[in-house]
């Protein structure tokens, strides 16, 4: 019987989002386990720190900022990563923004433009562009990081959550698309978690409260907590998954 394997050992791992919070919290685990990582966020400085802490436990990853809402820097970004590595070996489409939290009735066009440009279409055609690189190496594996607001919106946060079913739907289109392609595709979907992102929620104390009520198990995660289910989707263990929906909540859809 074989061993199931999680190592990355000679795997390239591009990882957006990766500054801070959960993209921070997969990449060091995706390098702990052998993948050299490209680090991406707009702030090239924040992301030299992650390059730091990962080679401070032994692994490898370089830095290229780009702004994924933007196409013509996605663009950039491929002809370096082609030039630098000559494949790609995983994605993780972990990069956000919610801009706005309230009601919808008083969103304007800027809110929702920039929403979607960076929750969808930005990673519609990042998964486009790895896709190829992938299909000239043989496969590979793409995780895009949604959330369960994609499947239950959240109070104040409507558009965000449009934006994050979208990632679960476009998920499902590109496993059934690829996987003759030998390339997997998977989402995550987690639950309250620890990052500056959440920070509307953390720091107001009734919804914070109202929120932990909702998860069984009764408390909100640390982005560590997240970064191993990213690792067995991407890994050798987990070869028959495609087009899964992974939740990772404490209990909440429960």
């Amino acid at each position: 019987m074989e061993k199931v394997d999680f190592r990355l050992d000679g795997k390239v791992a591009l990882v957006t989002g990766a500054s801070r919070g959960i993209g921070e919290a997969i990449a060091v685990t995706l390098a702990d386990y052998g993948a050299h990582c490209i680090l991406v966020s707009r702030k090239e400085d924040a992301l030299k720190k992650v390059a730091e802490k990962i080679a401070s436990r032994g692994g490898k990853a370089d830095v290229m900022a780009c702004h994924v809402g933007d196409l013509k820097q996605i663009d950039e970004l491929f002809t370096k990563v082609k030039e630098r590595f000559g494949k790609l070996s995983i994605l993780i489409n972990n990069a956000a923004t919610n801009p706005y939290f309230g009601e919808m009735l008083g969103a304007d066009e800027g809110v929702w433009n920039k929403t979607f440009d960076v929750n969808l279409k930005g990673p519609f055609f990042l998964v486009q562009k790895a896709a190829k690189l992938m299909i000239e190496a043989g496969g590979g594996s793409v995780v895009n990081v949604s959330s369960i607001n994609g499947v239950k919106p959240a109070p104040f946060q409507g558009i965000y959550s449009m934006t994050k079913a979208g990632l679960i739907s476009m998920t499902l289109a590109f496993a059934k698309e690829l996987a003759s392609k030998n390339i997997r595709v998977n989402a995550l979907l987690p639950g309250l978690v620890q990052t500056n992102f959440s920070k509307a929620i953390m720091d107001n104390e009734m919804i914070y409260d109202y929120a932990v009520k909702m998860i069984p198990l009764g408390r909100h995660a640390q982005p560590m907590e997240i970064a191993g289910a990213v690792l067995y989707l991407v890994s050798d263990a987990a070869p028959f998954t495609t087009g899964a929906c992974f939740v990772v909540d404490g209990g909440a859809l429960a």
